[in-house]
């Protein structure tokens, strides 16, 4: 993946978790990474979700999922917390931003509505099918996800010199 997107990082915390070298190679994207680890150029790549249909048709395997918990989609794939690998957790995450001047009761409404419709079975199925969950976070859980993983890949990315392309 490009240098400083959450492939990257994944596979850096990994390394830095594990005491691993494994060697970044820059791709322009998860798409053409999976398919040299599908023509059997590249050994593995550390995916944020695309190689599902292709995990599913038996074209790829899943070695582990880089989280702390089980993955709905593939219950009996190990997690990092399996294998027995701390402090390389990873996930892919989508947020709703607005103005820090938007009032409070509004972006509480905002929050309210939005968790509603993530709970629609509908919405729910949708994630499913492109291998997402629908999590909803209170703005306070959110905001603490955010500030945690800034420190994490903040010293991350300083410790690594990484720099984003």
């Amino acid at each position: 993946m490009t240098n400083g997107t959450p492939p990257h990082l994944a596979g850096e915390l990994f390394n830095q978790s594990t005491g691993t070298s494994i060697t970044h190679i820059p791709y322009r994207g998860s798409a053409p990474a999976l398919q040299d680890v599908m023509a059997s150029q590249a050994d593995f790549v550390f995916d944020p979700g695309i190689a599902f249909p292709h995990i599913k048709a038996g074209k790829v395997k899943l070695l582990a999922v880089a989280s702390d918990r089980k993955s709905p989609f593939f219950p009996d794939a190990p997690t990092y917390a399996d294998l027995g690998i701390q402090n390389a957790s990873l996930d892919i995450w989508f947020g709703i931003w607005s103005p820090n001047k938007v009032p409070a009761e509004i972006t509480n409404r905002l929050s309210r509505e939005v968790s509603k419709a993530l709970a629609a079975p509908a919405l729910k199925q949708r994630f499913a099918d492109l291998g997402a969950e629908s999590t909803p976070l209170e703005t306070a859980a959110f905001r603490k996800l955010l500030a945690d993983e800034g420190k994490t890949l903040s010293s991350l990315i300083k410790e690594r010199n990484i720099v984003a392309d």
